[in-house]
C-alpha cells in the first residue's frame, strides 16, 4: 500500500494492473496483432480507476469507527480493546484497521482486515498485556475503505486519543475475591486448612441445637436452666496484616516481563482484600533505605481504594535494601502484635546472614513471613540435558544457587520464621495458602 496524496493509498491490484499492461505494451512490439488489445485492456484500466476514485471519494458513505477501552488495565493481565466499526457506503468495502497502541507494547506490525456490507457495522476485540504500571497512551484509529475494484483505498483517521493507567492487577483480585470462602479451594490451587486449636473470642451462652459442638456444653448453665445450654464464639477479628514490600534493586529481577516488584504487589492488592474479607485488617509499606508508601492497618471501606493507589505509585528505587531502618520503624509504629507478609529476594545465604539478625528481632514481636522467589530461569537450564564439559560445569552452578536457595529456608525456618519459596506465577496462591493457614493454626 503506497500513498499518493492525503488519503488516498494506492493497492497492490493497481500495481499489478499497471505492470500488465506496460508488459503488454512493450510485448506488443513484437507482436504488432496485440497492441488493439493492450489499448484496450488500457481503457479498461482507466475507466475501472475513475469508477474507483468515484465510489470511495464522490459518493457520500464512509467508514465510522470508535475504540472503547476499560477506565484502567491490569498489569500482567490480559486486557480487551473494542473497536467498533461502521460501513455507510452503498457497497461493501473491504477495510484495513491499523490501530495506534501505545509504545510500551513494542508492536509495529499490528492490524486487523475484514470486510463490512454496506450499512453494516462489525466489532473486533484484540488483548493487551501491559507489564508495566503508569499511563499508557493510544494514538489514532486509522481505517483503510477498499471498494470491490480494490485499485485505491481511502483512509480515515479517528483522532482517538486516549490516555490509560495501568494499575495493580484488579483482575487477579477478582479471581481471588470469594474462594477464600468457598468449598472448592483446590480448583484454584488452594488448600483446604483444618482449623486447629482455638483462635475465638466468647460470644455468648445460648440453648444447644443439633449440630453445636458438645465440647462448648456450658455445664454451670445448664444445671441453672435445666436444660443444655452451650458457649458460642466467634472468630478473633482485626488482626493487624502488614504486607511489606522489599522495592531496592533485588526486586528489579524481571520473570515473563513481569518484575518481582509487581508480583508482590500484585499478591498485595489480593491478600489485602482477603484480609479484609475475614475481618481482619490490612495494611501495607515499603522500604529500601527508607520507609514509605505506608498504609496504616484498618477496615475502613476505602481502604482497598488507598491500597490500590499507594501501589500504582511503588517504584524500584535500585538502592541497597537497609533491614534495620525496618526493624527500627517496625520496633517504633507496631504496637500490636501483625502478621507481616515481607517480599523480599534472596539469592545466597551470605545475603540472609546479613539481615537475620534483623529478622529475628521482627520476629520476637510480630509473626514474620518472609516470601522470597525461585529463579525459574536457572530451574529450567539445570533441567537441561548436559552434552559438554562446560555445560556440565553451568549447571552444576545453578544447582548450587538452588540448592542455596533452599538452605536459605531452612536456616528461617531453625530460628522459626515463617518462610515462603515460591514461583513468582504462584506468589499470590502461595500468600493466600499461608494467610490461610496462620488464621486456622491459630498463630496470631
Amino acid at each position: 500500500m503506497k500513498r499518493l496524496f492525503k488519503h488516498v493509498y494506492l493497492q497492490k491490484r493497481f500495481f499489478i494492473a499497471v505492470t500488465a499492461i506496460v508488459f503488454g505494451f512493450l510485448l506488443s512490439y513484437i507482436v504488432e496483432d496485440m497492441f488493439g488489445a493492450i489499448k484496450v485492456l488500457f481503457y479498461v484500466f482507466t475507466l475501472l480507476f475513475i469508477v474507483d476514485v468515484l465510489l470511495l471519494f464522490a459518493s457520500k458513505g464512509k467508514l465510522e469507527g470508535e475504540r472503547i477501552l476499560p477506565d484502567k488495565l491490569s498489569n500482567g493481565d490480559d486486557n480487551p480493546v473494542h473497536l467498533e466499526i461502521t460501513n455507510t457506503y452503498l457497497f461493501q468495502v473491504d477495510t484495513r484497521i491499523i490501530d495506534e497502541i501505545p509504545f510500551q507494547f513494542q508492536k509495529r506490525d499490528f492490524g486487523l482486515t475484514s470486510k463490512i456490507k454496506s450499512g453494516g457495522s462489525k466489532s473486533y476485540s484484540y488483548m493487551l498485556r501491559p507489564t508495566e504500571r503508569g499511563v499508557y497512551s493510544f494514538g489514532s484509529l486509522n481505517l483503510f475503505a477498499i471498494s470491490p475494484i480494490g485499485f485505491l483505498a481511502k483512509k480515515y483517521e479517528f483522532n482517538l486519543d486516549q490516555k490509560v493507567p495501568v494499575y495493580p492487577s484488579f483482575l487477579q483480585l477478582q479471581k481471588y475475591d470469594l474462594i477464600a470462602f468457598t468449598n472448592r479451594l483446590h480448583e484454584y490451587g488452594l488448600k483446604k486448612i483444618r482449623r486447629i486449636g482455638h483462635t475465638m473470642e466468647f460470644e455468648q451462652i445460648k440453648e444447644y441445637v443439633q449440630g453445636d459442638d458438645i465440647r462448648n456444653i456450658n455445664w454451670k448453665a445448664t444445671a441453672k436452666r435445666n436444660q443444655l445450654m452451650v458457649n458460642q464464639y466467634q472468630d478473633e477479628k482485626s488482626q493487624p496484616i502488614y504486607s511489606v514490600i522489599d522495592k531496592g534493586r533485588v526486586m528489579k529481577m524481571p520473570f515473563n516481563e513481569l518484575s518481582l516488584l509487581d508480583y508482590a504487589i500484585n499478591a498485595t492488592l489480593v491478600i489485602s482484600n482477603i484480609a479484609l474479607k475475614k475481618q481482619d485488617k490490612a495494611g501495607m509499606f515499603s522500604f529500601s533505605d527508607k520507609i514509605e508508601n505506608r498504609v496504616v492497618a484498618e477496615r475502613r471501606s476505602s481502604q482497598m481504594n488507598l491500597i490500590l493507589e499507594t501501589l500504582y505509585n511503588l517504584e524500584t528505587n535500585f538502592i541497597e535494601t537497609d533491614f534495620s531502618r525496618l526493624y527500627i520503624d517496625v520496633k517504633r509504629n507496631l504496637n500490636q502484635r501483625s502478621l507481616l507478609l515481607l517480599y523480599t529476594n534472596f539469592e545466597t545465604l551470605d545475603a540472609l546472614h546479613r539481615q537475620l539478625p534483623y529478622l529475628q528481632a521482627i520476629a520476637k514481636q510480630h509473626l514474620l513471613v518472609v516470601i522470597f522467589f525461585e529463579n525459574t530461569e536457572l530451574n529450567k537450564f539445570a533441567g537441561k540435558k548436559a552434552e559438554t564439559v562446560h555445560q556440565i560445569f553451568e549447571q552444576t552452578i545453578a544447582e548450587k544457587f538452588i540448592y542455596e536457595k533452599k538452605l536459605i529456608v531452612n536456616e528461617l525456618r531453625k530460628y522459626g520464621i515463617q518462610t515462603i519459596l515460591t514461583k513468582p506465577e504462584n506468589l499470590t496462591i502461595n500468600t493466600i495458602n499461608k494467610y490461610l493457614e496462620i488464621k486456622a493454626r491459630g498463630l496470631i
